[in-house]
């Protein structure tokens, strides 16, 4: 059943680079699914990256001190933030929020038919549906990773300012000297490749979804698995491929 779904995402992933490749691309469906899926989730990822921040920060610093390498407690905050953190924590709560309310969506329109009145308006539902969501997964969930990383790193700075009393200054100094291009090149293509999987993994979910109202909230619960355990497995490939 699961490589029946991995091959039925393959399939749609196909067809939808094949209508971006062709520049069958709904500008305005577009840029409301970039609000739905960036901008209403900005909140939720930048608390969890401030929080994340933060408690890295407090659970560090104290050590760092005692070892005398207090002036590595911004070096090391921004590289586990900007490598790991940031890329991971907000594509789950994109995921989490965006991701299960397309899934919920598609469903619901499959169950009540709404997919089969697309079709019979000579309308491929993967051009309607699938090609404005995976472009905006795979552009604002990088964008949504930025914030989170700058959002993060300044939660470890206030933290480390208010526990040890590490100057501003010298935090941010150790993140000039740890942090490298390289990083932050690969936290967004960890970013862009999580929005492919969120959108990707929850318009299918929907569209496959038959029956009513009840296979319409399972559907939901298997989306936000599947994109949560895909995030993952992916990053470890991932990290291991730049880093390993």
């Amino acid at each position: 059943m699961i490589t029946d779904f991995v091959g039925q995402c393959v399939i749609n992933l196909y067809k939808t680079l094949k209508y971006i490749v062709t520049g069958r691309v709904n500008i305005k469906n577009t840029l409301i699914q970039s609000a739905i899926i960036g901008y209403d989730s900005v909140p939720i990822a930048l608390v969890i990256a401030l929080v994340s921040g933060a408690v890295l920060a407090l659970q560090v610093s104290r050590q760092f001190v005692l070892t005398g390498a207090e002036s590595n407690i911004g070096g090391l905050i921004s590289v586990a933030i900007i490598r790991e953190m940031a890329p991971i924590f907000a594509a789950l709560s994109i995921g989490a929020r965006a991701g299960t309310a397309i899934a919920a969506e598609i469903a619901n329109m499959q169950v009540t038919e709404q997919i089969d009145a697309i079709k019979t308006l000579k309308i491929d539902p993967i051009e309607y549906i699938f090609v404005p969501r995976i472009i905006a997964g795979v552009f604002m969930v990088p964008l949504v990773t930025i914030l989170s990383e700058f959002i993060g790193i300044m939660g470890g700075m206030w933290i480390a300012d208010f526990t040890v009393d590490v100057h501003p200054n010298r935090y941010l100094n150790s993140v000039w000297l740890y942090t490298s291009a390289h990083d932050i090149e690969v936290s967004l293509i960890k970013a862009a490749t999580f929005g492919l999987l969120i959108t990707l993994i929850c318009a299918t979910h929907g569209m496959t979804t038959k029956g009513g109202a009840r296979e319409v909230g399972i559907t939901t619960t298997k989306a936000a698995i599947g994109t949560a355990l895909a995030i993952l497995v992916f990053d470890y490939f991932l990290t291991w491929i730049f880093y390993g």
